[in-house]
């Protein structure tokens, strides 16, 4: 409304309010250059602290927010890391890895994108999804990805990390835990306690994690004498574990112990032990996991397990993600060691 030439105050506060607040608007309040708000923003932004404060207290003011997008149009750079996951709804492990993940990145400014993906399929059919969001990085966790897809991201300048998976003659970088070694260590474990019949549970048989978990458990048996290794299929799921040690309990000979490929398996087998047969654990059977996952504590459980820390294999990949460009290695296999965590679950 216009009265002698002149805008109403009424109509003033609603134009004001309805325009579109810039970082030149909040530069022009804070009394700084507009390069100094897009710093300001920036966690790693170099700027004085008094000046950030200024800025961010003008910001807040005027009801202005960044524009992520046209912040990424004008730095080349989203600061978004994509994060593949395999069936990541039936896992109870790689959620706390997810989370560590975003706890850690959204800390350094970052954002996670997460792709979900079946286990046992091709990461790269998800490819130009992927490619399209333009990530900063890539982790690739509980899926085995194709060389195609790799080089795509390393060509391109985009680091990409795999987790407790590797790929043979590749750029990408892999935090892994030692799943061979964690997979000797339980047979020695086993063994030196006195165990004779021993069987290896298995998860989805063309992952990486079971593959060496099994031949680091099968191998050290057989390097000390044990020529006859039980195997039961699973497929890194409760109830499979415990079909499996029904099947496994049901022979003529059964074993007096199971390394489970995971968790899991491991408490889907100790019920199915327990509560269907009637046998009692540790002292007619033993029962040993991977992962050391929250319900592995759990009394009714007190799974003894191979402990592989999700704290620590994401701070692993998140320092590898934070080396600048120029001076990042590629190509390396970071191998974790497992730690041996003694409960009740067996007899040791």
């Amino acid at each position: 409304m216009v009265q002698n030439g002149r805008f109403k105050q009424p109509y003033l506060e609603t134009t004001m309010s309805q325009k579109l607040v810039t970082s030149y608007d909040v530069a022009q309040l804070a009394g700084v250059s507009q390069p100094t708000v897009s710093r300001a923003f920036d966690p790693k932004g170099n700027i004085n602290p008094a000046t950030r404060e200024r800025v961010l207290e003008a910001a807040k003011k005027l009801g202005y927010q960044p524009n992520a997008i046209a912040r990424g149009l004008t730095t080349q750079r989203t600061d978004i890391v994509g994060i593949i996951m395999g069936n990541i709804a039936r896992s109870l492990y790689y959620p706390k890895v997810l989370v560590e993940f975003a706890r850690r990145l959204q800390a350094m400014g970052k954002q996670v994108l997460l792709f979900n993906t079946h286990e046992t399929r091709p990461v790269d059919e998800i490819m130009p999804r992927i490619m399209s969001y333009q990530v900063d990085a890539l982790v690739i966790a509980s899926s085995t990805p194709g060389r195609e897809l790799i080089d795509r991201f390393t060509s391109m300048g985009t680091p990409v990390i795999l987790l407790n998976r590797t790929v043979q003659d590749t750029s990408a970088n892999s935090v892994c835990s030692d799943n061979e070694a964690g997979g000797r260590l339980t047979a020695d474990t086993l063994l030196d306690a006195g165990h004779q019949r021993l069987a290896f549970m298995a998860g989805v048989g063309v992952t990486a994690t079971n593959e060496l978990r099994q031949k680091g458990f099968t191998e050290r048996l057989h390097e000390r004498g044990v020529d006859d290794v039980m195997i039961a299929q699973g497929e890194y799921t409760y109830d499979s574990g415990f079909e499996a040690a029904l099947r496994l309990l049901d022979r003529d000979d059964p074993p007096d112990s199971v390394f489970c490929a995971a968790d899991i398996m491991a408490l889907g087998t100790m019920d199915a032990a327990r509560y269907k047969l009637g046998i009692k654990i540790p002292d007619e059977f033993s029962v040993i996991g991977y992962d050391d996952i929250p319900m592995a504590r759990w009394p009714t459980y007190d799974l003894t397990t191979i402990r592989q820390s999700a704290t620590v294999m994401v701070e692993t990949a998140v320092s590898l993600l934070s080396a600048p460009k120029d001076k990042m290695i590629t190509g390396e296999v970071i191998l974790l060691p497992g730690e041996l965590i003694r409960r009740g679950s067996a007899k040791l």
